[in-house]
């Protein structure tokens, strides 16, 4: 692994990344965690690790609020800034790899906030580790209304128990998107993807199904990923 500093530029200071590039890498996926707790988490460290197995690089990095030691997120356009310092730091750092950017929860929205406002350059799709659609115990809409404006390939990972994704509306949405959204329900997990153990199943095999979901993603529509 390679520890890094990603430059924000402007005001915004510099945020720590991390790389883990395999030596038989042939995607870079520039990872972005969720909203309260960063890159070195165990999930992302778990996730990280197991897609490395399977030849994925990833670049994670912290948003500022929590480099600072925060718990409250940025405002949307300073999170949505480092999105973008931290994508164009992955193209600078792997020239040779595809790129698809995304990440757990908040990472994953804003980093199709990101791309709906301009598009991220060098990436060619986005893969969302439960995206939040909405608060727990308050469905709606509003916080997809921007995938619309997403015209690149997404993979949405969403479990069964999920509170911050009802399972009908995040359906509903991959429909109305068409053929750029791929949908792919993880039984029984929850917001963290973790499951229940009457399940008969664990959390580490459900983190295999995510990574060999990914894998199997990106490599279908090779083609694609190298076109767009």
């Amino acid at each position: 692994m390679e520890d890094l500093e990603i430059d924000l530029g402007g005001s915004l200071g510099s945020v720590p990344g991390t790389l883990r590039r395999p030596p038989d890498a042939w995607l870079l996926y520039v990872l972005a965690h969720g909203a309260g707790a960063g890159m070195r988490h165990r999930f992302m460290e778990a996730i990280a690790e197991a897609l490395a197995a399977r030849g994925i690089a990833t670049l994670r990095y912290q948003f500022p609020y929590m480099a600072a030691g925060g718990r409250r997120p940025d405002p949307p356009p300073v999170l949505q800034a480092t999105v973008r310092a931290a994508v164009a730091a992955g193209v600078r750092l792997a020239p040779d790899l595809p790129v698809v950017a995304g990440g757990k929860s908040l990472g994953g929205r804003m980093t199709s906030g990101a791309q709906a406002r301009e598009p991220l350059a060098g990436v060619h799709a986005l893969v969302f580790l439960g995206f939040p659609l909405h608060p727990p115990k308050q469905p709606g809409l509003s916080r997809a209304e921007h995938l619309a404006g997403v015209h690149i390939p997404m993979l949405f990972l969403q479990g069964t128990r999920d509170d911050l994704a009802n399972l009908e509306l995040i359906t509903g949405v991959c429909r109305d998107l068409g053929p750029r959204a791929t949908l792919h329900v993880v039984e029984g997990a929850n917001h963290a993807f973790e499951v229940l153990k009457r399940s008969g199943r664990t959390d580490q095999e459900v983190r295999e199904e995510l990574v060999r979901t990914i894998e199997d993603w990106c490599r279908a529509p090779a083609a694609a990923l190298e076109a767009i």
